[in-house]
């Protein structure tokens, strides 16, 4: 009996190690040990996107999205300007036709500041709101991110948000509410991105929150609102659109940033350039090549406008997971440092230097410096705005396309540099100075740069012609 006992049991132990060790079909588990992960670069990227809505007359619909998401008390935000203008009309009639209670915020400043935030957060805190629209271009959209964020987390210090080394750069672990973004310009893409940039006062430099968590739930962009856009400001916004799309196509790529993180939660919003946000980029970079111009130059071309909202929208998909490099970078200070310069077609009480116009001052020179590292991006890039690049030599990238920009940028008008704003050489160390805490977005530059790299792009941006 007992013999008959062991090879039943000798049986069984052949069995069992003769079975499928497969999870599916056995009963024990063994996890495979984790191969260390090589070097100290990431391995992977995500894409984190608004949801979008396109088309003429759209906001007539959010009165509805409001219902369907059962708000109750709404905060809308604009400015003092847009207030006055058919968007925020087109929306207010939805909100009463859909009998939508809200309260407006007005008093979004133009290039919003740490103060301008914090008024916007303050009134949010005070309203207990359940869902937020926002009307207007990345400075409102941005600002009703802040706001939408800080009410949501009402406890946390102003600096535990800012991006680092400004700030503590906590990342979102908070629930936020609904945000429907409604994009009155052609630029920023802010409808689609987890960014809210500001100018942070004290230390005379823009810095921002970047976080998957504060982008917009719903970006309905309607090319009806972009006809009330006056010149300079569809040529600044225009120019934001096209960095945007060159910046994150020739930024450093997705696996050679560092550091690896530790976990999901902490990959950063901007994460270098990977094959999805290439595809928005190019295809961002041909509508600007093809309808700017026009969009610029005749207010009646509807479809030039219609097409550079789109052109907004996509080049916000790729930056917004991407990232921007050196040209957003330098335009921080170039737009903190202002002293007199105010740009034309701005119903401001304050000096501006819009961020669209901060920002491709200063491209020709990064690009060309640049374009040591894949320079055959670079030679695309030009190419698509219009160089012959037929004859054209690798080592040759960056001088043509800087040249193809000087020659976009003069066509439309642009001021010749930063001297046209008030700068002169005595302010480079403070644009540099200005530049360095601009890590989130100088590191993912594809060529690495000292101070002294800094202070000669500034200087070769003093004058583009």
């Amino acid at each position: 009996m007992a013999a008959g006992r062991e090879r039943a049991a000798r049986l069984l132990r052949q069995l069992q190690l003769a079975s499928c060790r497969c999870p599916s079909h056995s009963h024990t588990y063994s996890q495979v040990p984790e191969q260390p992960t090589p070097g100290s670069t990431d391995y992977a990227f995500e894409m984190a996107i608004s949801n979008i809505r396109y088309g003429e007359g759209v906001t007539k619909e959010i009165g509805m999205d409001l219902q369907n998401l059962g708000a109750r008390r709404v905060c809308l935000m604009t400015d003092k300007n847009l207030c006055q203008l058919p968007p925020v009309k087109a929306v207010l009639d939805s909100l009463a036709k859909h009998g939508i209670n809200f309260q407006m915020y007005d008093n979004v400043r133009v290039e919003p500041t740490d103060q301008s935030f914090l008024d916007a957060i303050e009134f949010a805190k005070k309203g207990e709101f359940d869902a937020y629209v926002a009307v207007g271009g990345g400075s409102v959209m941005d600002t009703c991110k802040a706001a939408n964020l800080y009410a949501a987390s009402p406890a946390s210090d102003f600096l535990d948000y800012v991006n680092a080394p400004i700030g503590k750069g906590k990342p979102v672990t908070v629930p936020l509410k609904p945000l429907i973004a409604v994009p009155t310009t052609a630029g920023t893409g802010s409808e689609t991105t987890g960014v809210a940039i500001f100018d942070f006062k004290q230390l005379k430099v823009k810095t921002g929150i970047a976080s998957k968590a504060i982008k917009p739930t719903l970006g309905i962009v309607d090319p009806l609102h972009t006809l009330s856009m006056p010149e300079r400001v569809v040529a600044n916004s225009g120019f934001d659109v096209l960095c945007h799309a060159l910046e994150s196509y020739t930024a450093l790529p997705y696996n050679q940033r560092s550091p690896c993180p530790p976990n999901p939660l902490s990959r950063p919003t901007y994460q270098g350039s990977n094959p999805i946000s290439d595809v928005w980029a190019l295809h961002a970079l041909h509508i600007v090549a093809k309808y700017l111009k026009r969009a610029i130059k005749d207010p009646e071309d509807r479809e030039a406008r219609a097409r550079m909202h789109l052109a907004s929208a996509f080049a916000g998909i790729g930056f917004g997971n991407a990232g921007v490099h050196l040209c957003h970078g330098m335009s921080y200070p170039i737009s903190g440092l202002v002293k007199t310069y105010k740009a034309k077609d701005y119903n401001v009480d304050h000096s501006l230097v819009p961020h669209g116009l901060s920002v491709v001052l200063t491209s020709p020179a990064v690009f060309a410096f640049t374009a040591q590292v894949h320079p055959e991006r670079h030679l695309e890039a030009a190419e698509i705005l219009g160089a012959d690049i037929r004859t054209a030599r690798v080592k040759e990238a960056g001088l043509i396309l800087a040249d193809t920009l000087r020659k976009f940028l003069f066509d439309l008008n642009v001021d010749d540099g930063l001297a046209a704003l008030g700068y002169s050489t005595a302010d480079i160390p403070a644009l540099v100075q200005g530049t360095l805490p601009q890590e989130r977005v100088t590191k993912l530059s594809p060529r690495p740069q000292t101070e002294e790299d800094l202070a000669a792009l500034f200087e070769a941006s003093m004058k583009l012609y």
